[in-house]
């Protein structure tokens, strides 16, 4: 048996009288990768703060014992220097910065009130060939990939001198071939002897990489599996998250689609970009939606799905727009997103943090936020109305949460996805824009988005889909259409299509 590296013993956490871990163990053996799963509002995350230093010790009770010894952090520079690295979901680079200059953030090369910039650059070169990236470390974060900047952060970390390599949902954002490198490079890590745990929502990516995977739900521990002696298929890995049997991923569907009703009709639509204004992101693309349909957009990160989305959506991203867009038959010029939402359009955006959600307001602030007109009188906010309206949307989204006034920047990164999704549906759009709707978020917590699409679909709305996931694109879609730089390359109806229609339609368009 491998020497445990890790034990957390019996770790209690309490927000606001709320036990977010109830006596929590778990065990880490020295040169593995331990996965860690469960539900969001598990307390997963919650966990893996502790263990880092995010909360101080004297905010729960337990005990971490970390190569032999207790270790009682007050900060994570304390954890830092013991080898234990966090990779938060969110990730945590400063854009306008170089990939060097963001690798020695807080660890600079040199002496004190002189840093060694040849030092420093030459020393992120060599952490950048290790994690694959060729990229020159005196690149500036925005001009790279959000895939290279998830790579960019395992520099970092190591960097650091990682023994203890902490990933929070790392391949949320990646398209499923910068998540395959991603994964192989921790397989990699493993081989040199460096231990790793991967909180993921990915069930494919747990049996690919992980030793061993232990079970959080409600707070607790349920189990540990071993990987190894193949005890953990992905049903008895959900049955143990959820604490059921879910018999499909997917919720069926009746077909509601109006064959001859177009909600959205696009004709060669152009977009450049915002700064470098002579590059298309979107070429002459043009695609119909009908009434009661669900459109999946699948292609790989910068395929321009999100930049077509966006700048549909009131215009609210590219430059030189042109084109035709058409609503119920109708054309129709919108402009800014006050016209767009009027219009019956809602966008969810991929970035819930940035652009989706006030973190610093509750609730029920964000919930009505995209249509306060129905919850007011004379422009004055009824209260009463808007904590009913924010109610009846937790409830319905089973967000976790202690009330409808608790800041929706301490929830989970899933259940503020719910919000996200909360805030649009109640805007009562007639048609829905989902960019990566359920990035972040559980199997459980997948398939009750699954079955709100469906209810609005039969209602008579129709939803465009973006994902990165091929199997959700392929089991919620009537029809798909592929993009790859910035053009519509192929659709698929539902019947024919499949995971190697689509890449192999990607692959023959590349130039």
């Amino acid at each position: 048996m491998s020497e445990l590296i890790l034990e957390m013993k019996n770790i209690t956490k309490t927000f606001s009288g709320v036990k977010a871990l109830d006596n929590v163990n778990l065990k880490v053996k020295k040169g593995t990768i331990h996965a860690l799963v469960g539900e969001n509002g598990a307390g997963k995350s919650t966990l893996m703060n502790i263990l880092s230093g995010v909360y101080d010790y004297n905010s729960y009770t337990g005990d971490i014992v970390y190569e032999e010894q207790i270790c009682k952090f007050t900060k994570i520079l304390d954890s830092e220097s013991k080898g234990i690295v966090i990779i938060h979901q969110e990730l945590a680079l400063i854009q306008e910065l170089t990939i060097g200059e963001n690798m020695f953030l807080g660890n600079e090369q040199g002496f004190k009130f002189a840093i060694n910039w040849n030092r420093t650059y030459s020393e992120a070169d060599k952490y950048l060939k290790t994690v694959g990236l060729s990229e020159s470390s005196r690149t500036k974060v925005y001009d790279i990939s959000v895939g290279k900047q998830q790579m960019v952060e395992i520099a970092k970390a190591l960097a650091k001198r990682a023994k203890l390599l902490i990933l929070d949902e790392p391949t949320s954002s990646l398209n499923e071939q910068d998540s395959q490198a991603l994964l192989d490079l921790l397989l990699e890590f493993k081989k040199q002897g460096m231990t790793c745990i991967i909180i993921t929502h990915k069930l494919n990516e747990v049996s690919y990489v992980s030793d061993e995977i232990t079970i959080i739900r409600d707070g607790k521990t349920i189990e540990t599996l071993n990987n190894e002696l193949h005890d953990c298929s992905e049903d008895k890995i959900i049955s143990g998250m959820v604490g059921r049997e879910l018999s499909d991923r997917f919720p069926k569907r009746v077909n509601h689609i109006i064959s001859d009703e177009y909600a959205l009709e696009v004709e060669n639509w152009n977009v450049s970009h915002p700064v470098y204004t002579s590059r298309k992101v979107v070429d002459n693309v043009s695609f119909n939606l009908k009434k009661g349909e669900v459109v999946g957009f699948s292609g790989l990160m910068g395929a321009g799905r999100t930049e077509l989305a966006m700048s549909l959506f009131g215009k609210s991203y590219g430059t030189a727009i042109s084109g035709t867009l058409k609503l119920n038959g109708q054309e129709k010029k919108i402009n800014t997103i006050r016209q767009a939402i009027k219009a019956g359009l809602a966008y969810v955006t991929e970035d819930r943090k940035g652009n989706g959600l006030i973190l610093t307001n509750s609730i029920k602030t964000n919930t009505t936020l995209a249509n306060l007109a129905d919850v007011s009188t004379c422009s004055v906010i009824n209260s009463s109305k808007e904590i009913s309206v924010a109610q009846e949307y937790v409830s319905k989204m089973h967000t976790k949460c202690h009330s409808t006034e608790q800041l929706v920047g301490n929830l989970s990164g899933g259940n503020q996805q719910k919000v996200l999704l909360s805030k649009w549906i109640f805007s009562d759009p007639d048609i829905l824009i989902l960019d990566e709707p359920t990035r972040g978020i559980d199997v459980g917590a997948k398939y009750e988005i699954y079955t709100i699409i469906n209810q609005l679909v039969a209602e008579g709305k129709s939803v465009i889909m973006i994902s990165s996931e091929l199997p959700e694109v392929l089991g919620m879609s009537d029809r798909i259409y592929v993009m790859n730089e910035g053009k519509i390359v192929s659709e698929f109806t539902q019947s024919e299509a499949t995971q190697e229609g689509i890449m192999s339609a990607i692959l023959k368009s590349k130039h």
